[in-house]
């Protein structure tokens, strides 16, 4: 694979474009928003003279890198395109509609994944007109830093697909597991239902922010509390994979608290709303609870 395209400007996209640009490949971002893709450029660029301080690349290797980056707003611009990874929000509608307005420009060998954190491959699959090049690539937040990827075979996704899509994913020096396409798949299914539980501790009063995050920092060893941290993943993400285990698997453990709900309508998703769990308004966060 030689050049990637990316579907989504959002913050899933932009690590995946950062990611695929450092290690070489010739990426195009593509997303309907002008602004957004002006915001997803500034934050590759951000990220990367982060990396750079860090000694982690040069100064040479971070301007080859952004030079390996173009943007687009037109789905034609997939066309010459090895790879198209669809990284838009979690809504089977939303990805469908990625799927139809690249699928007259992909060549015969152009493979099509899905970032999707919990919606059935098989099904995402089977609305991208080419179900045997479909596969799930499921990178982790942020995809620069973390290490794994979750990759998921649709009941079509052909053997060809998935090892030149495996090739991908370890080209770009992550850790690949192989997930079933089941809802959430591996990660998601263990890590939302605990932050789900956090969350209706707090509902039931047991415990405050402050004191279910620390709880777990220090007594479970987590770098990251879990409501500080569904604060970073955005709450509409967490109340999203809650529903699709909920309705996918129909067990009453996995139904949302009503209090994620809550703060969904209200429009508290967290860190990038600037108020959720925590409030960001400030140098420090602060706990809204």
């Amino acid at each position: 694979m030689k050049r990637v395209s990316v579907v989504g400007g959002g913050q899933m996209g932009c690590g995946i474009v950062h990611a695929s640009a450092q290690h070489g490949y010739e990426v195009v971002l593509l997303d309907k928003d002008d602004e957004k893709l002006s915001c997803a450029l500034g934050l590759i660029e951000k990220n990367l003279g982060r990396q750079e301080k860090k000694g982690e690349l040069t100064k040479l290797e971070v301007e080859e890198t952004l030079l390996r980056i173009e943007t687009s707003r037109d789905y034609g611009s997939v066309e010459g395109s090895d790879l198209v990874v669809e990284a838009v929000y979690e809504s089977e509608k939303a990805k469908g509609e990625v799927y139809e307005g690249v699928r007259q420009y992909l060549g015969e060998e152009t493979i099509v994944a899905s970032n999707t954190s919990s919606l059935s491959i098989t099904r995402l699959a089977s609305l991208s007109g080419i179900p045997d090049r479909f596969v799930g690539i499921h990178f982790m937040n942020p995809v620069p830093l973390m290490r794994l990827v979750e990759m998921i075979r649709g009941l079509q996704t052909s053997d060809e697909t998935f090892m030149r899509a495996e090739s991908f994913a370890l080209s770009l020096g992550k850790t690949v597991t192989l997930s079933g396409d089941f809802p959430a798949f591996i990660v998601n299914r263990v890590l939302l239902p605990m932050i789900n539980e956090a969350i209706y501790i707090l509902y039931e009063g047991v415990g405050t922010v402050e004191s279910i995050d620390t709880s777990m920092k220090l007594g479970a060893n987590h770098p990251m509390g879990p409501l500080q941290l569904a604060d970073f993943i955005g709450l509409d993400i967490c109340l999203s994979v809650m529903q699709v285990l909920y309705e996918g698997l129909s067990d009453s453990k996995y139904r949302p608290c009503p209090l994620l709900v809550k703060y969904y309508e209200a429009g508290w998703l967290g860190k990038k709303s600037g108020r959720g769990f925590y409030d960001y308004s400030g140098d420090v966060p602060v706990p809204t609870r």
